[in-house]
């Protein structure tokens, strides 16, 4: 198994909750990361027929099989375990009994917001991070890389990455979404997957979407509502802060595995992606999803948002701490050039407490500096922010 940054994390806070959930979409790894971290508990699937009908069923006598705790996969398939388990939780007050997965965030959030509301910490797992993947210091192709993706199963079985991705749609993404939004016509959710993935890496314009793809504006607002939660996708908000100027309310919308986004883009081998017109905004997918991971990794949670007025001038990522405010402009291309950091500049003028300021190239070099600009290529991202 490679290794997840996550582990550390999760097991400091299975010493110090009695519940550990962990979060994530379908293939990011959950099963096999907790299965290996808690070893000593018994593993369960609700995924089994069986066993979710007992649960489902006769939740206390189900529970009762487990008196030290358990690892119970999949948990939004018993929707009702989680009042359950906070009565034996609270009665024992015991770190670290049970350890929670899901894929379906929309569903299992709020039964455990409801129930076990301060007794778990709540870790999200997306796929691999680019570290996880190249600890060694190897340094790979990049259109290989963006092809390749970054779903475990792809890595640790070898698998041709197109047609893994044919079947994770098949098998999980249109299961899932389809079960939660009753949808029937596949062929039109099909459309519309391809269609968002083409807008990849831009402003979200439900209007247009709805119109392109011959649906309602609600009803494109809660396909991509669903597909946040189960983390497909993921929506950058704008930025808000005290400037003076006429700034843009819509999200910007970034596909989380580039391997996915591929496919649906119609990429089904590396040389494609060279020349392909999106590829800057795959890249740019990358950078977000690998950046996003980051944070997640350590435990803290999504602060990023982006800058953009009605005038043009835009950073594709800003995040703001406590000890202020970090700007990174991504660009796919290898070369260098010092309007890139234009925006930038300009942000820097207009943000107040800007303590970083970072480009991100698609090359291998770096990180170095361009007078007050940290320039990174992609092997650089994580602790970037």
């Amino acid at each position: 198994m490679i290794p997840r940054i996550l582990s550390d994390k999760l097991l400091s806070w299975s010493r110090q909750y009695p519940v550990v959930t962990v979060i994530g979409p379908r293939q990011s790894g959950k099963s096999t990361l907790c299965k290996a971290l808690f070893a000593g508990k018994p593993y369960v699937s609700l995924e089994d027929l069986s066993v979710r009908q007992q649960a489902i069923e006769d939740p206390r006598g189900f529970l009762a099989r487990f008196p030290e705790g358990a690892i119970l996969d999949e948990i939004q398939r018993a929707p009702d375990l989680p009042s359950y388990i906070q009565t034996i939780v609270d009665a024992k007050d015991l770190p670290g009994m049970f350890v929670l997965t899901g894929s379906q965030r929309f569903e299992l959030m709020e039964k455990v917001t409801q129930s076990l509301a301060g007794r778990t910490a709540i870790a999200r797992l997306l796929p691999f991070s680019y570290r996880e993947i190249h600890s060694d210091g190897a340094v790979p192709d990049l259109d290989s890389m963006l092809y390749t993706g970054f779903y475990p199963r792809v890595h640790d079985k070898g698998l041709n990455p197109s047609e893994a991705m044919s079947f994770y749609v098949s098998t999980y993404v249109e299961r899932d979404i389809r079960q939660v939004l009753n949808i029937r016509d596949i062929s039109r959710f099909e459309t519309f997957l391809k269609l968002l993935a083409g807008r990849s890496g831009q402003l979200l314009n439900m209007n247009a979407l709805a119109a392109d793809c011959g649906l309602s504006h609600n009803t494109v607002s809660s396909w991509i509502g669903v597909l946040e939660q189960s983390a497909i996708v993921h929506l950058l908000r704008p930025y808000h802060g005290n400037i003076g100027k006429r700034l843009l309310k819509s999200p910007k919308l970034y596909f989380l595995d580039s391997g996915l986004l591929c496919y649906l883009l119609g990429v089904f081998e590396p040389g494609q992606l060279a020349g392909h017109p999106l590829r800057g905004q795959v890249f740019e997918s990358f950078v977000v999803a690998d950046l996003l991971k980051s944070r997640f990794n350590r435990g803290e949670p999504d602060i990023m948002l982006f800058y953009r007025d009605q005038k043009g001038a835009e950073v594709d990522v800003v995040v703001q701490t406590g000890a202020g405010s970090v700007c990174i402009e991504v660009k796919s291309s290898a070369t260098f050039h010092d309007d890139y950091v234009r925006g930038l500049d300009s942000l820097a003028e207009l943000l107040p407490g800007l303590t970083k300021k970072a480009l991100v190239l698609g090359n291998a070099d770096g990180p170095y500096r361009y007078k007050d600009v940290a320039v990174h290529g992609y092997p650089s991202l994580d602790g970037l922010i």
